[in-house]
């Protein structure tokens, strides 16, 4: 069985400052990949940059904020100045805040829209001529609650929930191309937001109890690697420690 080969394919993760998106990266980063890591705050990608150049050589940072559209635009730009392609794209950045509907504020609604969905959708129509050049693959970091809302998340949920009808919508249009999308559907994952979710939640943050970002980077890589015969639509992954 000949698996994808990821080395010095060039692959573009947002979110790439912490939790999965970080460990994404230094997933891709032990295969050899290429990495554009994209996040807001430039000295948090540069600490996973000097983590990940021990096993890759191509490593370049790009300060980004997804509520700006300017900013998306411009990184697109600037990854294709730099590198001239993109075989990989991963969608991990991402905002969450718990609030029932009555009581939010529509421009709170606005904010999940933007980063969590807007954003991505806009990202993939700036590189997708690019990453259907190449055969390349998307992949959105989604969350179960895009499958199973619940109280206090609406506004995440609708936003999640919409991201994977765009992802499912787009393999539908990409897969005669040789391109292959995954969703992928995390439980709870001790990342920096789950730690500011339980904190609003008022309940004791267990890291150990969670899934691990490494755990989720994991199966992304496998399912990135998979020979160019299989393609891996949907992943569900939950914590094995449940409440």
């Amino acid at each position: 069985m000949e698996m994808t080969d990821l080395t010095a394919k060039v692959a573009v993760i947002t979110g790439a400052s912490s939790g999965i998106g970080k460990a994404i990266a230094l997933g891709l980063a032990a295969q050899g990949t290429t990495l554009c890591l994209c996040g807001r705050n430039r000295q948090s990608l540069k600490a996973v940059a000097e983590e990940a150049q021990e096993m890759t050589r191509e490593i370049r940072c790009y300060q980004v904020d997804l509520e700006v559209n300017e900013d998306v635009a411009e990184l697109t730009k600037n990854v294709l100045r730099d590198f001239g392609r993109v075989d990989i794209l991963v969608h991990s950045a991402g905002v969450i805040n718990l609030r029932k509907l009555e009581n939010s504020a529509i421009g709170d609604f606005d904010w999940h829209y933007q980063v969590n969905l807007r954003a991505p959708y806009l990202l993939t129509h700036l590189l997708l001529p690019t990453i259907k050049t190449n055969q390349g693959q998307i992949v959105f970091v989604n969350s179960s609650a895009g499958l199973n809302p619940a109280a206090n998340l609406t506004q995440y949920a609708a936003t999640k929930h919409a991201l994977r009808a765009v992802s499912d919508g787009l393999r539908a249009e990409v897969n005669p191309h040789g391109l292959r999308v995954t969703s992928v559907y995390p439980g709870r994952t001790a990342t920096p937001m789950q730690e500011r979710v339980y904190k609003l939640e008022g309940r004791t943050y267990e890291p150990k109890r969670l899934l691990q970002p490494e755990d989720v980077a994991a199966v992304v890589i496998q399912a990135l690697s998979l020979p160019s015969t299989a393609e891996v639509t949907d992943i569900s992954i939950r914590p094995m420690m449940k409440p």
